[in-house]
């Protein structure tokens, strides 16, 4: 469903869903072969979605991990930021029921929702929104998220809403996966660069080969205790 003037509903036809659908697979291969950062591929999606999601003035990516807490992986709004600080607060709220309990959450009216009290109360204190939909974006490990559509509006998100929320949820998450992996690849690429660095001064320096100059990394990381590439930087960086 979309708002139209005069309060008129206009309802998405199969074919302009199965457009968005179409972009926003387009959007994930596009991301996939980007070179850019994670931030600013999420940033993009969660544009796409409060551009297509009927209902939503506002999005954001809540990020939630029992060990460092909660946080905006995007946003296009401030207001998302500060709906994820108040849960953070109160260790409440629909985006971490949505995230860690694996479904899909409304709320069709701050004002009279009687879930999170907490959350409602400094959410209605310290922003306008008053409806929200929120949907499990993924697992992975001690992090989870969830994809979060915000309204100054009561009542505004429908069936549509949820259905498309779903489909942005969904990719989201495969975006998120896909930037994860091409992070550690690349990640792995300058920990082998640096560790061949570090392989070469040892070798030059006490005139041992390749094999020896590893196994004096291998062995200087296991005796400090340290990552192996972390003792490959220390020694780069003594040299330069």
């Amino acid at each position: 469903m979309q708002f139209a003037a005069e309060g008129e509903v206009v309802f998405m036809s199969e074919v302009e869903h199965n457009e968005i659908v179409a972009q926003l697979a387009a959007l994930v291969g596009e991301q996939q072969r980007s070179e850019s950062p994670m931030a600013s591929g999420l940033e993009e999606l969660v544009a796409k979605a409060a551009s297509h999601v009927p209902g939503t003035q506002f999005v954001g990516m809540t990020v939630a991990s029992r060990t460092q807490g909660i946080s905006t992986a995007a946003a296009t709004h401030p207001y998302a930021k500060t709906l994820d600080e108040i849960q953070q607060r109160h260790q409440e709220g629909p985006c971490l029921s949505a995230a860690w309990e694996h479904h899909t959450v409304r709320i069709d009216d701050l004002k009279t929702e009687q879930r999170w009290p907490l959350y409602c109360i400094d959410a209605l204190a310290e922003t306008p929104v008053r409806s929200v939909l929120a949907f499990e974006v993924f697992v992975n490990d001690d992090i989870l998220a969830a994809l979060n559509f915000y309204s100054e509006h009561p009542r505004a998100f429908e069936q549509e809403s949820i259905e498309l929320g779903i489909i942005f949820a969904t990719h989201t998450a495969l975006a998120w996966s896909m930037f994860r992996r091409n992070a550690q690849f690349r990640s792995a690429l300058a920990s082998r660069d640096l560790i061949g660095q570090a392989k070469g001064i040892l070798m030059n320096q006490f005139n041992v080969d390749a094999v020896r100059a590893f196994e004096l990394l291998t062995r200087l990381s296991q005796d400090s205790n340290t990552k192996l590439v972390d003792i490959a930087k220390q020694i780069v960086d003594n040299i330069n």
